[in-house]
């Protein structure tokens, strides 16, 4: 349980190099690119959210217990997104049962969503962020290596 729980850690300081280095060379220009690796942060959080959760500790209550309840602030709908998340009217048996299968199902989602980046990735090129002019007599990134990623991937 160590290792997972540090490996996460690692992972996010891995995370946090890749959107420094993404700031330093202006990669925000490329929207698409950019929108779905913060669409992929955020399913990432969720993931080390849930997982958090499920030693089911003191801290984990807790942390279950302040952070769901920040979903109250949403107008309208707020307390009913609270008692969804919770199965009932406080973090009980019912909210483990839940977070385990977000923690189960979320890198599945994340898998799909980094396809999804990657491919927007070989559409805009990734290897001059300086914009240097290249030979054009090369075969294009996209969609032949693209192609062969995803190959590779099954």
């Amino acid at each position: 349980r160590n290792l997972h729980a540090n490996g996460a850690s690692f992972f996010f300081i891995c995370i946090y190099l890749h959107i420094g280095r993404g700031l330093y060379y202006g990669s925000y220009l490329y929207k698409e690119t950019w929108n779905t690796g913060v669409i992929l942060l955020l399913t990432l959080m969720a993931t080390a959210f849930v997982g958090y959760v499920l030693p089911w500790g003191q801290m984990s209550f807790w942390g279950a217990t302040v952070i769901t309840n920040l979903f109250s602030a949403v107008p309208y709908i707020g307390q009913t997104l609270v008692e969804w998340a919770w199965g009932g009217f406080s973090v009980d048996n019912p909210t483990l049962t839940r977070f385990f299968t977000l923690h189960f199902l979320l890198p599945f989602i994340i898998a799909g969503l980094t396809i999804i980046h990657l491919t927007f990735l070989h559409e805009s090129g990734s290897n001059n962020p300086l914009g240097i002019s290249s030979n054009c007599d090369k075969i294009p990134f996209h969609p032949y290596f693209s192609l062969k990623d995803i190959l590779g991937f099954m």
